[in-house]
């Protein structure tokens, strides 16, 4: 170095901005100092110089954004950029959610099985299912060199396919045993949890014994069971208090998924779900949640049908729906109430089931109701279901618009509840939530209404998370961190 040159000691310095840490705590004008991508020096004037100086007079600066669930993990391996969550301050993600994970997958049979399932979802990027193992998998990030940083759940859905497939029956012990030997393996290679869907095959299949195993295993390592729980709608409460339950006697943190109450007849319900929650974490259950902020949710269009018309998995069901006699059978299934299963046609009505996306990008389908569609065909709604998903092969998605603003705004106001995309990559109108749900929360829901305060809403997208998920890294703008 040439005499009298002072030395950078700094890659980047952030000055002049308000910083809100993540803690909750007021933010304060400090200058920030970044090198080697960990935060070295947090001060109210930094004097030496970075490499890089960014002038944030007039600004926030927070730590990056986690999303809790989010349904990337194909795409990600696709395309790594993921503009559609960077763009929106997102610098985690939380994958594998809602039982639909990609790993582990120990066999041939297995991947194919679980490539099928996932299709309607998560769709068919062109990418190689080089790995078998959990740990193999999340190498597969690695060596792709994605931009955003990954953690991953254990899918539920995964474990069951790895041993023996979608079928609608109990576990065996022996099944039971081999499940946990996976789960302890995935858990080990770096596993963030475990997620179960238990509106989505194969999770709704599963017995009370095996979801006591895993949450018992999942209590020896602490960490979470991440759920989507059995019932959004008429048994919304029957369904929470089953997971609070069973965390009650596994001694497991509960993270509940998309918190909210499906259906204008069950919005009253919202106010008794808190309640449940908060009882329960006030006798010593660890519970958590995270929430997207609009009115309306999105997933595949074959979540319409009863459990049963999945069994055996994408193939056994559209064998199912070319067989008329089984059609009618599912057509009458819509019209008397079937147990933890959630109808649809009667809890969002048919005018607010709204084709997202399928295989061929058809403009006739994409964007329009499923009553709308009815009405053009001269349909039974059910029947424009079983067609769409006949002809996409299952690759369809929809948005239905479900749930209260008022009750959108209660679920943000709780100090335990995160924010979270829920995602789904793809074509045709994906649910905005994709994009907008962290700028939607800050300038709708903290700007303009102010439901919560800016410090609290970034506490909810970075801290708390980061707490939740074991993210010991980051999550907070603090000498030390990421």
């Amino acid at each position: 170095m040439a005499q009298g040159r002072r030395q950078v000691m700094y890659d980047v310095v952030i000055r002049h901005g308000l910083v809100i840490d993540g803690t909750g705590s007021p933010g304060k004008h400090w200058d920030v100092g970044i090198k080697d991508g960990k935060i070295v020096a947090v001060a109210t004037r930094i004097t030496d110089k970075g490499s890089q100086e960014i002038d944030a007079a007039g600004l926030v600066v927070a730590p990056g954004f986690i999303d809790t669930h989010s349904h990337s993990d194909l795409m990600l391996l696709a395309n790594p950029s993921l503009e559609e969550k960077i763009r929106q301050g997102v610098t985690t993600e939380i994958l594998g959610q809602d039982g639909l994970g990609l790993a582990p997958i120990p066999s041939a049979e297995a991947a194919n099985m679980l490539r099928e399932h996932l299709a309607g979802l998560l769709g068919r990027p062109d990418i190689e299912w080089t790995w078998r193992t959990f740990g193999e998998y999340l190498k597969a990030y690695q060596k792709k060199g994605i931009v955003l940083n990954v953690g991953t759940l254990v899918s539920h859905g995964a474990l069951r396919i790895a041993v023996f497939g979608m079928e609608d029956r109990p576990s065996t012990a022996a099944e039971l045993a081999t499940m946990k030997s996976l789960l302890v393996e995935a858990l080990e290679a770096g596993a963030m949890g475990l997620s179960t869907g238990l509106i989505y095959p194969p999770c709704n299949f599963a017995a009370r014994e095996e979801m006591v195993m895993l949450g018992e295993t999942l209590a020896d390592y602490s960490r979470a069971l991440v759920v989507h729980v059995r019932n959004e709608a008429d048994n919304l409460l029957e369904a929470q208090q089953e997971m609070i339950s069973l965390a009650e006697e596994t001694n497991m943190h509960l993270h509940i998924s998309h918190l909210k109450t499906i259906g204008k007849k069950n919005w009253h319900k919202i106010d008794d779900s808190l309640a449940l929650i908060e009882k329960a974490k006030e006798n010593g259950v660890c519970i958590t949640a995270d929430q997207y902020p609009y009115i309306a949710g999105s997933t595949s269009l074959s979540a319409c049908l009863p459990h049963w018309a999945m069994d055996g998995g994408p193939k056994a069901m559209l064998a199912r729906l070319t067989d008329e006699n089984m059609r009618q059978k599912i057509k009458e299934a819509f019209k008397t109430p079937v147990p933890n299963w959630q109808n649809r046609g009667e809890t969002e009505g048919w005018e607010n089931v709204v084709v997202a996306s399928v295989r061929s990008d058809d403009p006739a389908v994409v964007g329009r109701s499923i009553a709308e569609l009815s009405q053009a065909q001269n349909k039974h709604p059910v029947d424009v279901i079983m067609d769409i998903l006949l002809r996409e092969e299952n690759q369809a998605t929809m948005v239905c618009f479900q749930n209260s603003e008022e009750n959108v705004k209660k679920v943000m106001q709780k100090p335990w509840v995160m924010v979270c995309t829920d995602g789904i990559l793809g074509g045709g109108k994906p649910h905005p939530r994709l994009y907008g749900s962290f700028p939607r929360v800050l300038g709708k829901y903290v700007r303009e209404e102010k439901v919560i305060s800016l410090e609290e809403a970034i506490r909810k997208m970075t801290a708390l998370p980061a707490a939740a998920f074991g993210l010991r890294d980051r999550g907070i703008i603090k000498e030390g961190l990421a």
